[in-house]
């Protein structure tokens, strides 16, 4: 079905739908990386138990809760990267508007050509000709839209890409330093045969480990500028504001159409910090 749908996107929008569809796949790819996280979290913190050893149960445990918030991230980065591609869904739209307006014009174009050379005395050239003047208007309108949404699209879009992208970073890293603040925690001095290992004694320590995770999630907060954008000046129409005159020639698709949601939200409102899938004290629960 989506092949089908491929095949009969209009010629302008075939490399963006295409681009669209393959960002679909990746984005499934890290939903399941999510799901396949927190999975081997608990496979790990069980694991862990079995072992009878009361240490490498704590650790593996702990590991276990900041595994599957790495999962969780994976998660909130593919939600992300939905919002940015449906941006560029938005371009689309636009791009399979504006191909009907450069369909005429070239159809007319090539009409008045063909009568030209088989019926230069034809009344219907000046006709045609007349067509071609109002078509060539349309077009040059749905050409300025076109370019003008592209534009500015294209650049909310890999805004939020690249937001996502350095948000998801910037918290897996956090999450891993507090994970090898853990495994520093697990004494790995190597025994005799009848030597006992002492009792483990840094259980404390390994939940402040995951108590300040959870707050240095909480207190997350973006570290990069604002990509600053021109596009609060242009009106519903799609040209500038200050620009007065009935533009209402081009398609109406054009500033519009299916698939287009409701306006999103600023890169930097859509930044919402993660609520923390951790676990206070012991035991692992897989969320």
């Amino acid at each position: 079905m989506a092949s089908l749908r491929g095949m009969q996107q209009p010629e302008l929008s075939k490399k963006l739908f295409k681009i669209i569809k393959s960002e679909n796949h990746a984005i499934g790819a890290y939903e399941s990386a999510s799901r396949e996280r927190i999975s081997i979290a608990s496979q790990i913190s069980d694991w862990g138990e079995a072992t009878g050893d009361d240490s490498i149960s704590d650790i593996s445990d702990k590991v276990g809760v900041l595994l599957s918030e790495m999962g969780e991230q994976e998660d909130l980065f593919a939600q992300n990267l939905e919002d940015y591609r449906s941006v560029l869904k938005q371009i689309r739209n636009t791009e399979s508007s504006v191909q009907p307006s450069r369909d005429n014009k070239a159809k007319i174009t090539e009409e008045i050509q063909r009568l030209k050379y088989k019926e230069p005395q034809s009344t219907k050239v000046v006709q045609l000709e007349q067509e071609l003047v109002r078509a060539e208007a349309q077009n040059l309108v749905a050409e300025a839209q076109l370019t003008n949404i592209t534009r500015q699209k294209l650049k909310e879009a890999y805004d939020l890409h690249s937001a996502a992208v350095i948000e998801r970073g910037e918290k897996q890293i956090l999450l891993a330093r507090h994970m090898r603040r853990l495994v520093q925690l697990l004494d790995d001095t190597p025994l005799v045969p009848g030597d006992v290992r002492p009792a483990f004694e840094h259980s404390g320590q390994a939940r402040q480990v995951l108590n300040d995770a959870e707050e240095d999630l909480r207190e997350w907060q973006p570290s990069f500028d604002p990509i600053p954008s021109s596009a609060t000046e242009m009106g519903s129409n799609l040209m500038p504001a200050s620009v007065t005159g009935d533009y209402s020639t081009a398609e109406p698709s054009v500033v519009g159409g299916e698939d287009v949601p409701a306006q999103l939200e600023s890169p930097q409102e859509k930044r919402e910090i993660s609520g923390s899938t951790m676990v206070q004290g012991e035991g692992y629960q897989q969320q």
